[in-house]
């Protein structure tokens, strides 16, 4: 920072030069699912990710940036604002060399901003369903670019939210924070094990829609009503298991023309939920 800024920034930044420091050596840990669960938190990469988690009240344990922002005006400014709320909420805030940075995030040409925020994930009790609501249950989702893909999704189409049911992969994973472009600060998630989502289902007020490929019904065509929905959608490979189907009010399958047999999950997910909120998107342009 220039030296007017580090006037400005007295007290609240320290700077580290060394990847051995014990601190960097914590931060970079959380690659790790273990020190993730160990720590309760995770990295996220980017001034955006960051600005939104800050703003939708979510704790930054710890603001790192690098060096160069210096170089950058706008950049710099925007930073020392973002850096000035994670300390006064209590947050560390590090200013880092290159080497440093590239360690943490594991790139050769990384973010000049990253963060470590405190997980915010819910239960079962949590899952408060709204009336014409959706919430998307995901079963054993496994690959992170689907989930944080889903998340996106979630919140631009405005689901309440998303439920991990099973051996699910972890949403506070790099690539999956990534893939979420900062919705996983706007939608909330859930977890459960399979068969405490299977004793809970009596708990749910509305419909259970499941997607399957032997699905008896056009998902475009059923009535999703106007009491809660809740889309169900299976594994990347073997889809849903009869213990899951069997809870579903509903099974729909995606109508399709081509030649291939399946549809990525997101793309699956995006399309039936797309259904389920049809009557509350907003309207683009002109409708006539």
């Amino acid at each position: 920072m220039t030296e007017q800024s580090s006037r400005r920034t007295a007290g609240l930044v320290k700077e580290i030069t060394s990847t051995a420091n014990p601190l960097i050596k914590e931060i970079k840990g959380l690659a790790l699912k273990k020190n993730r669960d160990a720590q309760n938190a995770f990295l996220a990469e980017g001034l955006k990710l960051v600005t939104d988690a800050v703003e939708r009240g979510w704790h930054v344990k710890t603001l790192v940036f690098g060096k160069a922002i210096s170089d950058q005006t706008e950049l710099k400014t925007q930073v020392e604002q973002v850096a000035a709320k994670i300390h006064a909420n209590g947050g560390t805030v590090l200013e880092v060399n290159a080497k440093v940075l590239s360690a943490i995030t594991r790139r050769d040409n990384p973010q000049m901003v990253v963060a470590v925020i405190k997980r915010q994930c819910g239960s079962l009790q949590d899952v408060k369903p709204a009336r014409s609501g959706v919430w998307i249950a995901l079963d054993r989702v496994r690959d992170p670019g689907n989930l944080g893909t889903i998340m996106r999704t979630a919140d631009a189409l405005g689901a309440d939210g998303v439920l991990l049911v099973g051996d699910c992969t972890d949403p506070f994973g790099i690539e999956a924070v990534r893939a979420t472009m900062g919705s996983l600060f706007h939608v909330p998630i859930a977890v459960a094990r399979e068969d405490e989502f299977i004793k809970w289902r009596p708990h749910w007020p509305g419909k259970i829609v499941g997607t399957h490929l032997a699905g008896a019904r056009d998902h475009r065509l059923i009535d999703y009503g106007d009491k809660p929905v809740l889309l169900l959608m299976g594994n990347e490979q073997k889809g849903l298991p009869d213990t899951l189907t069997e809870i579903c009010d509903e099974l729909v399958r995606i109508a399709m023309d081509g030649n291939a047999d399946s549809l990525n999950l997101a793309v699956a997910t995006a399309l039936t939920l797309f259904e389920a909120r049809r009557g509350a998107l907003p309207v683009v342009g002109d409708a006539t």
